[in-house]
């Protein structure tokens, strides 16, 4: 562990590698689990914003279980996260035609149709941030159905923070970044 700022960082995402290989996982990320993906207070006013818009781009079956749960609910951790649909996948996930889990919530902002592109929890996946009133955490969350995207970023020599680079810059900032990549040079040297 490192700190950056009032975040500790787990030296596992520059140690260890990672590219998401949805031709073999099938985003099984959004579909798989017991809880929808973690959302932050200001995310859960934006996703009610933003529903009349992102609608078009959900599955009936995701639109419905929102409109009956809401946009967003309290987990049992007492977080707020994504509604699911049967207790399964995530409320906002589509499917390509070959049964490839994606964000219905990304599409629309590829689309057009809006300026968010997701939780900020997903586009961090697997980078992992717990908030507590200091500090900040900042971890891998090792997850087996993720094994081939390991596997994947081992043989294209990809570590995590460079993977989920946008991400970290979109939750830290630009300069926490640069701080970041200054670290795993350090790292890589000893």
């Amino acid at each position: 562990m490192f700190q950056l700022g009032n975040c500790i960082v787990s030296e596992e995402i520059i140690e260890n590698d990672f590219v998401c290989n949805l031709n073999a996982c099938k985003g099984a990320c959004c579909v798989d689990g017991e809880a929808g993906a973690p959302l932050e207070d200001s995310e859960t006013e934006i996703l009610v914003d933003i529903f009349k818009d992102i609608k078009p781009f959900l599955r009936p079956e995701g639109a419905a279980a929102i409109e009956e749960q809401g946009c967003f609910v309290k987990g049992d951790d007492g977080e707020w996260e994504t509604p699911l649909v049967n207790g399964s996948e995530c409320a906002y996930v589509t499917f390509s035609p070959s049964g490839i889990a994606k964000c219905g919530l990304e599409e629309a902002y590829d689309q057009g149709a809006t300026s968010w592109k997701k939780p900020v929890s997903c586009h961090l996946y697997p980078v992992r941030v717990k908030e507590y009133s200091k500090l900040t955490a900042v971890n891998y969350h090792k997850w087996q159905i993720c094994d081939p995207a390991c596997a994947l970023g081992t043989e294209l020599q990809v570590p995590i923070y460079k993977f989920v680079k946008e991400a970290l810059v979109r939750k830290f900032g630009e300069k926490w970044y640069k701080e970041l990549e200054e670290v795993a040079k350090s790292l890589s040297k000893s």
